[in-house]
């Protein structure tokens, strides 16, 4: 009972974040925060094992609606991402890195930056930025510098400018840069300024650090190139044509689907390896930190179809679900598990909960997490998700391979 309540904790924690991304856009769904004022109130009652699972699934339902109500938001106000080449090197300017999942902060950053001489980066999950047509208008908008969040404090130092944190992530900062680091939103860190909130409607002022900006040098180069993402749920079914004929002719033989959490964990090169070493004739489908394991690799592409397709954000894993609903609709299955895919998940936090909640609502089996199954799952809880849906952990680069493609 008490391992089924902190499974639906934490995924209440992640619908929650999502629901706060699309609020700032302007939309909300009322069903779902009545969910949640339910689902926290029988965190506190009496309830049977039996009425805990069925509320934890509940909450996987409302883990989809929740999704799809923030991809309708970010789609609605800044346009479907698009197939994009982003630029991984750095310009001579001034700059600001903005980090974390808010694309409204994003949105005004760009906004008040513009003409001032100072150019803007993305950092780890917000990467995916870089995919809306909405922000590709912004000739001060080069790229994304650096890679996960865990990464920080060498990334930060190297980066020169000021960085602003509109989500979660924050590594402790080193006091070398401590006073370059800003925080927005749901993000806070003592000792580091805090840029308020939105007042009656308009934007929040980010004038503090443009000027910030402007007095430090430029970002030090850590790499050169382009990584290319964009493929979200709508981009990959305008190419649904090419990806089911590559099905059909064998030329794709498994899609994995590798979404979710990066961490510093030496465990986590598991996904390096595994990406690696998967057969030429396979693609990754991943969305959330979890890609810079393997978004750099030259892995590269089927008939023009790159290796790994990017979706985007963890958020963005709704678009992973989408797509392989129009898949199943295309070939004419009864059950979305008999399509070539295959899940091979990351976890690390609240947010990656909710996804597995939603997949599991959606009826998806044979789930594997990793790189250690979380601890709140008691061991009766595990059984319940091993019978039910086939979730197992990881083992050896080697016999998942085997056992998933």
């Amino acid at each position: 009972v008490r391992s089924l309540k902190e499974l639906l904790t934490y995924g209440l924690k992640g619908m929650a974040a999502y629901a706060e991304h699309a609020y700032n856009l302007g939309y909300k769904n009322d069903e779902v925060l009545a969910f949640m004022h339910r689902g926290m109130a029988a965190t506190t009652e009496e309830h049977t094992a039996d009425e805990l699972v069925a509320l934890v699934l509940e909450c996987g339902k409302y883990g989809v609606d929740t999704m799809a109500l923030l991809d309708k938001a970010n789609t609605e106000s800044y346009g479907n991402p698009e197939i994009t080449s982003v630029n991984i090197g750095v310009r001579n300017n001034p700059a600001i890195l903005i980090s974390g999942h808010d694309l409204k902060d994003m949105e005004e950053l760009l906004k008040q930056t513009e003409g001032t001489g100072v150019d803007v980066y993305t950092h780890s999950e917000m990467l995916p930025a870089n995919y809306y047509p909405a922000f590709k208008k912004y000739e001060h908008f080069v790229g994304n510098y650096g890679n996960a969040w865990w990464k920080q404090k060498e990334e930060f130092a190297s980066f020169n400018g000021p960085v602003l944190f509109t989500t979660n992530c924050i590594v402790p900062p080193k006091s070398s840069y401590m006073d370059r680091i800003y925080t927005t939103g749901a993000s806070g860190f003592e000792g580091c300024e805090h840029i308020a909130d939105r007042k009656n409607g308009e934007a929040k002022d980010f004038s503090v650090i443009i000027e910030h900006a402007k007095r430090l040098p430029s970002p030090t180069e850590i790499e050169t190139g382009e990584i290319v993402g964009g493929f979200a749920h709508n981009q990959v079914i305008a190419l649904a044509d090419k990806v089911v004929d590559a099905v059909k002719t064998g030329a794709i033989r498994k899609f994995l689907v590798m979404a979710g959490c990066d961490g510093r964990m030496k465990d986590r090169d598991y996904y390096t390896e595994f990406a690696e070493k998967l057969p030429k004739d396979t693609v990754i489908l991943t969305a959330g930190c979890a890609k810079y394991r393997y978004n750099k690799l030259p892995l590269g592409d089927i008939g023009g179809i790159p290796r790994v397709l990017d979706a985007g954000q963890c958020n963005d894993s709704y678009s992973l679900a989408v797509i392989a609903l129009k898949l199943k609709e295309v070939f004419e299955l009864n059950d979305i598990n008999e399509l070539p895919i295959a899940y091979n998940i990351a976890w690390y936090e609240q947010k990656a909960v909710i996804v597995l909640l939603a997949l599991l609502y959606l009826g998806v089996k044979n789930i594997h997490l990793g790189p250690t199954l979380p601890a709140f799952l008691s061991p009766n809880v595990v059984n319940v998700l091993v019978e039910n849906f086939g979730i197992g952990g990881i083992g050896t680069v080697d016999e998942d391979i085997a056992k998933m493609v």
